[in-house]
């Protein structure tokens, strides 16, 4: 996994470091093996934890970010955000593939008659 940490005003202990690799092991799991993972961490006005992740595979670009009080509940959250989004994504692209073929079934159908 290429992991890239960004923390703005905060410390993380390698504690929350290891938490936050260990939940987007899900994520990477769903997507290519050559995606970038880049995580920012930081302190909002009203002194929660901001998390926000970006996966960056060769043809999209899935990004989502909470704040909460802590930076696990953060990326607890986080982490769903992203799976939702990869697992919809998959989802239409399957239904067009499906579609495509149903509609070339068709006109080859057509062609016969």
């Amino acid at each position: 996994m290429n992991t890239r940490f960004l923390f703005k005003g905060v410390e993380v202990n390698a504690l929350a470091r290891e938490y936050i690799l260990k939940r987007l092991e899900r994520i990477e799991k769903l997507v290519d093996p050559v995606s970038k993972f880049e995580i920012e961490v930081g302190m909002n006005e009203q002194r929660k934890f901001r998390v926000e992740v970006m996966v960056r595979t060769p043809h999209h670009l899935y990004r989502a970010e909470d704040a909460t009080t802590t930076a696990e509940g953060s990326i607890d959250v986080v982490v769903d955000k992203l799976e939702d989004q990869i697992v919809s994504d998959r989802k239409k692209m399957k239904d067009l593939k499906r579609e495509g073929a149903r509609e070339l079934k068709e006109r080859l159908h057509a062609e016969e008659e």
